[in-house]
């Protein structure tokens, strides 16, 4: 530097010493321009104070030579300290050039620096807080300075300047909360950890209201959360906890809508501790915003979801993810529908609504109103405009998740508990997107969890039975045949069909039970197409399903839908296949007691529609027939049958059938059916039919169980009411050996009784209905059965001549 130089009012030897490299020279020339100051505060020569402060910024603070910067920052000091508390009307020209030094490749320039600040600082207190940002901006670099002399300086001055901020009332809080927002998303671990002490000295002022600003650097806190120092993230979650604690205290004026994507963000995280956190937050956020949050739903089910599916190891934040799952779940109400429509509607289709439908719908919306979420209570002021429900975005999520592959079983459970729990709440809205959702329901029907099979059919039977989704104005058959390309089985259509004439025009349902809605037969349509393409799904899970579809719907209506479908399919061998099926379902399952009950006694209209409709399924089975003969008690036309079946090929399939209807009638389902042998003369078809399955069976098991079974059956002649003549006369003395005791037992019962002279039985035979055309079904059937017979030789290549295969082959292979 230029000695030369005029630097008036400082003399040559106060320049000189500045420029020395000695600290304790530079030291003794700041006493004196401290001395110097002090002399023009008391004249109150501002001008010539300005002057000294200016030398000493450009001249030496910001000089090239180093030593002459460390005398300038020195000298700044000593100004600051001659000031007093005058030093405020001068501190821009003070702190500006010290802060540019605070870049300096010196680390003790660094340091003298920083000790320099510390010192303009500690004399202007308060004043100095008009220029924190610029402050604070430079001690977020020196925080992270490599040099420890350097940092150890920092830090010094960083606790000097909270205890300013923490005593003052007058901080900026608005002007500052950018800059914080800006340093927050620092990478260096110092300087995180510096942002993050001043942030809970700010919390901790009682004028400050951080809260109000929270959302600008929410984000930036879970950064920090994920950093490596173990030490930082104590810190990070130490401040969050505390902000949690204020929310809760203060949920007015807390800006949950600005947060809630933030906290969706960080749900999402790989690291535990930052997931946790922020779910935990979305838990207190449903909680104490309720509807505030539904806006955000399809975000917060998109980081809640997967979480469900967690094992053990991130049990507490399942734990979490499933409270907020139900929490925002209850804060759908029916007002989502869109207006009052809805219950209007629900009161006048309530008289319509089967008994099943109506119960779990009442028993859904009394759960969920006890449980509501009334926000009045936190005292917040709710924008009502601010509450709509994202349900387009909601079920593009649920969508989402029931086509990943990778979904877990909870999830996809959950995602199922939501679609129903929608179409209860918002079915009118929900029916808008049933077409998009029915093929991935369907599909679901093949999950390997039960669970969740469970739930998809409640979804499906919901879905199957609301009256939301009652369409009009198009006949339900046409409706589907035209889309029979895309989704249906292959049924064709028939303008004289029963299917198209009995069925309402404005319901999609079987004519038994008015209340199935427009899905209700694409439903049973599809479900029979996905069983005919999944062979596996129906031989393991078929039963399963239709039995639990039972129970959620009606089954008198099922079983008459699917029998209609059924009549007309043209997949012969799975007809026959599914007929079967529900064949079995019919006569075994307890869900189905009334309906068989129904069928039992042919005496209403209802019950004989219902069992013409089955039979003329049923035919595709020829054993199955014979068995819904023998529940409904029509033992004649089931002899009938029998004698046609030495028409039919004789397979092993069709013995084992036989066999496994053996075994039924063994069974408490078919009782009556056992009890009725003892009335010989009023059931003798029952007899011959039994006697015809006999004929069947090769020497089997099943052979000799019938059998045995056969021999039980009493002399019809003991069993009379009335003792014959002819028996009294082998009652004679010459004739009563040990063989007759048992006659004489019994005449001495028919004695005692007052017996009459014999007379012919006047038990009354069962009633048979006269809309019942038997002989009409019975052609049918056999129509049916050579439809079979022709494609099974068709597909065997023996189009030319059909040879019956011979009996013999037949009852050698089934009994190997």
């Amino acid at each position: 530097m230029n000695t030369e130089k005029d630097f008036a009012p400082l003399t040559s030897n106060i320049v000189r010493a500045l420029n020395d490299k000695l600290y304790e020279k530079r030291k003794v020339a700041a006493l004196e321009i401290e001395k110097l100051v002090r002399e023009f505060v008391a004249q109150n020569n501002i001008g010539q104070i300005k002057h000294v402060i200016q030398i000493l910024s450009q001249e030496f603070a910001l000089s090239q030579h180093p030593h002459s910067r460390k005398g300038g920052l020195i000298g700044l000091a000593a100004c600051s300290i001659a000031l007093g508390k005058d030093s405020g009307l001068y501190l821009k020209e003070l702190i500006e050039p010290v802060l540019t030094c605070f870049n300096d490749a010196d680390s003790r320039l660094r340091y003298y620096a920083c000790e320099a600040l510390y010192n303009i600082v500690k004399v202007a207190r308060g004043s100095v807080l008009p220029h924190f940002n610029v402050l604070f901006n430079g001690l977020s670099k020196l925080a992270a300075d490599p040099d420890p002399n350097v940092k150890s300086g920092s830090e010094l001055l960083d606790r000097l300047l909270k205890d300013i901020v923490t005593e003052s009332s007058i901080f900026d809080l608005v002007a500052f909360v950018p800059l914080l927002r800006e340093r927050i998303y620092s990478n260096n671990q110092y300087a995180r950890q510096f942002i993050i002490s001043w942030i809970l000295v700010l919390e901790c002022v009682p004028d400050i209201n951080l809260l109000d600003y929270l959302p600008e650097i929410l984000d930036g806190l879970f950064q920090i959360l994920g950093d490596n120092s173990r030490e930082i993230r104590k810190m990070c979650e130490t401040v969050l906890v505390e902000f949690l604690k204020e929310i809760k205290k203060n949920p007015s004026s807390v800006k949950f809508a600005e947060m809630a994507n933030i906290l969706v963000i960080h749900c999402q995280a790989s690291d535990d501790l930052i997931q946790l956190t922020a779910m935990t937050w979305m838990r207190e956020f449903i909680q104490l915003a309720g509807r505030v949050m539904l806006p955000y739903s399809s975000g917060i089910l998109t980081a809640v979801l997967p979480c469900l599916s967690y094992d053990d190891r991130k049990k507490s934040i399942k734990e979490v993810a499933n409270v907020c799952n139900q929490t925002l779940m209850k804060l759908i109400m029916p007002e989502d529908d869109g207006d009052n429509i809805r219950q209007i509607t629900l009161q006048q289709l309530d008289g319509a609504a089967d008994e099943s439908f109506s119960s779990r719908k009442n028993s859904s919306d009394q759960s969920n109103t006890s449980q509501d979420l009334n926000t009045s209570n936190t005292g917040i002021t709710i924008d009502r405009s601010q509450e709509a429900l994202d349900l387009d975005g909601i079920v593009l999520v649920l969508d989402r998740h029931l086509h990943d592959t990778v979904t877990g079983m909870m999830t996809r459970i959950a995602v199922l508990k939501w679609l129903y729990h929608l179409y209860i709440k918002t079915p009118r809205k929900m029916f808008r997107h049933t077409d998009s959702l029915f093929p991935m329901l369907l599909k679901t029907l093949s999950d390997e969890s039960d669970e969740v099979i469970l739930k998809d059919l409640e979804v499906l039977a919901e879905i199957a039975s609301s009256p939301a989704g009652q369409t009009e104005g198009q006949d339900s058959y046409e409706s589907i045949s035209t889309q029979s390309n895309q989704s249906e089985l292959h049924i064709p259509v028939s303008a004289s069909t029963p299917l198209s004439s009995s069925r309402p025009r404005t319901l999609e349902c079987s004519p038994s039970t008015p209340t199935m809605n427009s899905y209700f037969f694409k439903f049973m349509i599809n479900l029979l197409k996905q069983f005919n393409s999944e062979k596996r799904l129906l031989e393991i899970r078929g039963a399963f399903i239709i039995r639990q579809l039972c129970l959620l719907l009606n089954a008198e209506n099922i079983f008459h839908s699917m029998a209609e479908i059924l009549h007309r399919e043209e997949d012969l061998k799975f007809a026959s296949t599914m007929v079967q099926t529900l064949n079995s379902i019919l006569l075994t399952s307890t869900e189905l007691f009334q309906l068989r009950n129904q069928l039992k006694d042919l005496r209403t209209t209802e019950s004989c529609n219902l069992f013409c409709g089955l039979y003329r399924s049923w035919c595709h089975n020829p054993v199955a027939t014979v068995s819904l003969c023998f529940l409904t008690q029509n033992y004649k036309h089931a002899y009938e049958l029998i004698q046609k079946f030495g028409d039919l090929e004789v397979t092993i399939d069709f013995l084992t059938e036989v066999d496994k209807l053996v075994q039924l009638i063994e069974c408490p389902i078919f009782t009556y059916l056992r009890l009725q042998l003892l009335d010989v003369e009023n059931n003798p078809y029952l007899i011959k039919a039994l006697y015809g399955l006999l004929m069947l069976l090769p020497q089997s098991k099943a052979f000799q169980l019938l059998s045995h079974r056969l021999q039980c059956v009493p002399n019809p002649e003991l069993m009379r009411t009335t003792f014959p003549l002819h028996h009294v006369q082998l009652l004679q003395p010459e004739m009563a050996g040990r063989a007759s005791r048992p006659l004489l037992m019994l005449f001495l019962n028919w004695v005692i009784r007052g017996a009459r002279p014999s007379e012919k039985p006047t038990t009354p035979n069962k009633q048979v209905p006269s809309e019942i055309d038997y002989s009409e079904l019975l052609q049918h059937f056999e129509k049916v059965q050579n439809k079979h017979l022709e494609i099974r030789h068709r597909r065997a290549g023996r189009n030319d001549q059909l040879e019956r295969k011979h009996p013999r082959d037949t009852e050698t292979a089934y009994c190997l």
